[in-house]
């Protein structure tokens, strides 16, 4: 059998991560196949086999694979073999709206991409309030299976603290600082406007010059944005916008501050605390995206809307911790309901079977 895997136009990332590292584990008889691109291929390990995804052996990849797992739409020409099982894991739950729910999309993208969602023969949702936005966003009628991410097994698995220790330990961050994980996401107009991809609203400096050498910031840009920054560097701040696996972020993270990215959903499953950083939220909400959920009602943190407001959150996180743990056990309820550790064996299960190499 071969299998041929995308994540976010070229990383070794997310839930297409987790599934080949457990069929590798189980030691299946499966020739592997990545897209990738040289800005990632530091992410890979040694021995992947990767091909460009700008390539024609892109496209010969896809073609040939029993096969095709990816976390997002496949932008590229390509012939889907009859008898190849594509399967679309997305990449998390939808606050914002997406595909055909969206206020604004460039000319002609969504009619490009249905094209990719016309191939999809199965689609996870990660959990029960996720499936009706999916289905409705794709006008997706096909199979689906609310199973959690595999992303996140790490998150509850039994040597999670450990993994912790080795991420902080990897990335420089002395036991006893805390690390405060930034993850805002992009802007439509942003990014497909003359500016800039993407500007950065928190005080970085101030961040540091408030909070001390006590904690340290790790900022994960959206990937669509990844390189929209120029290089980041400022004393207690960490840019790990091409860290290949957020999971171990989430892990080696003591809190995190987002705004309307999907990454709060995941790091819900550590039950860690959450600081909104809002500043636009009445522009996005109701003129740039749009959402489908009431987000001030379920926001599981306070919504802030300047760098100091923040800041002070964060010197004062056990303060908040307290005030929203009513909110943030009802959110985890909500969201996190399939997160129990156990959705790699759960996707896996809808795999073509494959003989076990003795």
């Amino acid at each position: 059998m071969k299998i041929t895997y995308h994540s976010f136009e070229g990383r070794y990332s997310d839930n297409p991560r987790a599934l080949h590292e457990a069929l590798v584990a189980r030691g299946d008889d499966i020739d592997h196949v990545w897209l990738s691109t040289p800005a990632h291929a530091h992410g890979f390990p040694a021995g992947t086999t990767t091909v460009d995804i700008d390539s024609p052996d892109a496209v010969a990849a896809l073609e040939s694979a029993d096969v095709v797992v990816s976390n997002t739409h496949l932008d590229l020409d390509w012939d889907k073999a009859p008898t190849t099982f594509y399967l679309q894991t997305w990449h998390g739950t939808p606050l914002k709206t997406i595909h055909h729910d969206v206020l604004f999309a460039p000319e002609g993208r969504l009619a490009r991409l249905d094209h990719d969602i016309a191939r999809w023969d199965h689609l996870l949702s990660p959990n029960a309030a996720s499936t009706g936005p999916l289905r409705q966003a794709f006008r997706y009628a096909g199979p689906l299976s609310e199973t959690g991410y595999p992303r996140n097994d790490v998150l509850s698995a039994p040597d999670r603290d450990e993994r912790r220790a080795k991420a902080r330990a990897a990335l420089g961050v002395p036991e006893g600082v805390t690390a405060v994980l930034y993850t805002p996401t992009w802007r439509d107009d942003e990014k497909f406007g003359p500016g800039p991809d993407f500007s950065l609203r928190l005080d970085l400096e101030r961040f540091h010059e408030q909070l001390g050498d006590d904690h340290v910031l790790l900022l994960r840009l959206h990937y669509m944005v990844s390189a929209a920054l120029d290089t980041v560097d400022l004393p207690g701040v960490l840019d790990l916008s091409f860290h290949p696996d957020i999971a171990e972020l989430y892990l080696a993270a003591d809190l995190m501050v987002t705004d309307y990215s999907s990454t709060q959903f995941d790091f819900a499953v550590t039950g860690k605390p959450i600081v909104y950083f809002t500043y636009d939220l009445d522009h996005y909400r109701d003129d740039l995206r749009g959402f489908y959920f009431d987000f001030p009602e379920i926001a599981p943190g306070p919504l802030l809307t300047t760098s100091d407001e923040v800041i002070a959150a964060v010197a004062d996180i056990a303060t908040v911790t307290t005030t929203y743990a009513d909110r943030y056990a009802r959110f985890r309820e909500t969201f996190c309901h399939r997160e129990d550790g156990h959705a790699t064996a759960r996707v896996l299960a809808l795999l073509p079977p494959t003989e076990v190499s003795p």
